[in-house]
């Protein structure tokens, strides 16, 4: 539509922002906007067309990034008052792809602090409400990209995905979220949290804006230790081609005791789509490490906990942003205070388990064991994939739960996340994929995941699970 001058970059935005200012009072989905900067970048794009000047393949698209991704002159606080007011003097490479592509930047969506959390209520500046529902939470820790996309707020968000952090906000808020490959998309201006598990992915209306937002961010960066030397795929070449001759796994572990009835039924019902359109499931495949509880969700932990332990040790009062100023008398009661206060409790609690799993005599018996899992989980997936092209499974075991449900149990809380954090431990991609409404009237998602690099493949059956899914 843009174009073909139906409408203008500065239209869309424009109609972004006034879905901000009326919908945000209930959300909550941004910490910042920046409305000015955004005209302005919309206008530029307009020019560009007005003058025939080659454009790129998000112009004038209307993006939202989450707050732990660095745009140079912007607040990225990472939800949490120990960044109140820091303002990066460079752009993270994924905001460098979109300026190049010339995306729209709304601004900076609201998030669990430092990316811990299921919910999204562990924010310095309030909790996200679900726009389907706003006496339930959106989930997290991209709960902000992801509400800000149900709502209409913004066409297309960024968020970050650590242990399911993409794909279960989108599966609690009905949009689409793809966690890539580790290495698939630069990390560099991510503020880490584990820096194994971290990978930037989007939050879109749906699986083609997805791999359009994909296309945009993916690559190789020298800046980057932990990029791959793989170039990205044609997402698009195949996208629309069907799922027929492709083997679909579905592992029992996946539906075992705790899944509700209704999300069962819908990714039972998701499968029979599949079969239905040519795919063959395959049964008989067992994920005895990656789908246990005990297992991928205590290893997950451990590494993600002292990972933050080491990585959160940075923010001290000294180098930049909080600093503690009352009843401070020395050096290290600055620190003491600073960290008290600049820290919410849930960072609190795993910084203080993560210090704790990496000391002395302690390392080996949890966090060198909980490596050893780690590589155990990364096997289940690579015999299974022997099998199959692509899993299936649930994104969440139950549909977003309500505010305050769960906020003083944290290891019910950690549970929300037992379908997604062997994705980020083994390496490999994952994308949620609306599929069904609960009788509650809330959304339920489905999730797919596919060998490493293979986002092309998890992108085209995706694509033919949303559009059975819609008939």
């Amino acid at each position: 539509m843009m174009a073909s001058g139906e409408t203008s970059s500065t239209e869309v935005t424009r109609a972004a922002l006034d879905t901000i200012e009326k919908r945000e009072p209930e959300i909550n989905a941004f910490i910042s906007v920046d409305a000015d900067g955004a005209l302005l970048q919309a206008e530029a794009v307009d020019d560009k067309r007005r003058r025939g000047q080659p454009v790129g393949t998000l112009a004038g698209i209307p993006v939202a990034v989450k707050d732990l991704i660095c745009v140079r002159g912007s607040a990225t606080t990472c939800g949490s008052r120990i960044l109140d007011g820091y303002k990066p003097p460079y752009d993270a490479t994924v905001v460098a792809h979109m300026r190049q592509a010339d995306a729209v930047l709304l601004g900076k969506t609201n998030m669990d602090e430092f990316a811990m959390g299921s919910s999204n209520e562990n924010s310095y500046f309030g909790p996200t409400r679900n726009p389907v529902n706003g006496e339930h939470v959106p989930g997290g820790s991209s709960g902000g990209s992801a509400a800000a996309v149900a709502a209409h707020e913004t066409i297309l968000a960024l968020g970050s995905d650590t242990g399911g952090s993409v794909r279960q906000p989108a599966g609690y808020c009905g949009v689409v979220g793809l966690k890539p490959t580790y290495g698939r998309v630069s990390r560099y201006g991510l503020v880490a949290y584990a820096s194994s598990l971290d990978q930037i992915g989007p939050v879109t209306k749906d699986v083609e804006d997805a791999a359009l937002l994909l296309d945009a961010i993916a690559g190789r960066d020298a800046r980057d230790a932990t990029s791959a030397e793989i170039a990205k795929a044609d997402y698009f070449e195949k996208l629309n081609a069907g799922v027929e001759g492709l083997r679909i796994g579905i592992a029992p572990e996946y539906f075992g005791p705790g899944l509700d009835p209704e999300i069962r039924t819908a990714v039972e019902t998701a499968a029979g789509h599949l079969e239905t359109a040519g795919a063959t499931l395959v049964s008989d495949i067992s994920l005895p490490v990656a789908a246990d509880p005990d297992y991928c969700i205590g290893a997950y932990y451990i590494v993600a906990m002292g990972e933050a332990s080491a990585n959160l040790a940075r923010y001290d009062g000294v180098r930049y942003a909080f600093r503690a100023e009352d009843g401070v008398s020395d050096l290290q009661q600055m620190y003491r205070l600073t960290r008290s206060e600049g820290f919410g409790e849930e960072v609190k609690r795993r910084i203080m388990l993560g210090t704790y799993v990496l000391s002395a005599g302690y390392y080996d018996a949890y966090y060198l064991k909980a490596q050893k899992v780690r590589t155990l989980i990364r096997q289940d997936f690579e015999r299974a994939y022997e099998r199959c092209d692509f899993l299936l499974s649930p994104v969440a075991p139950t549909t977003a739960f309500k505010l305050n449900e769960q906020v003083n149990d944290p290891l019910q809380m950690y549970l929300n996340d037992v379908y997604t954090v062997s994705v980020n431990l083994a390496g490999l991609p994952g994308i949620s994929v609306p599929v069904a409404t609960s009788a509650q009237g809330l959304p339920i998602g489905a999730q797919l995941l596919a060998p490493a690099f293979e986002e092309a493949g998890l992108l085209r059956v995706a694509r033919a699970l949303e559009r059975l899914s819609s008939n």
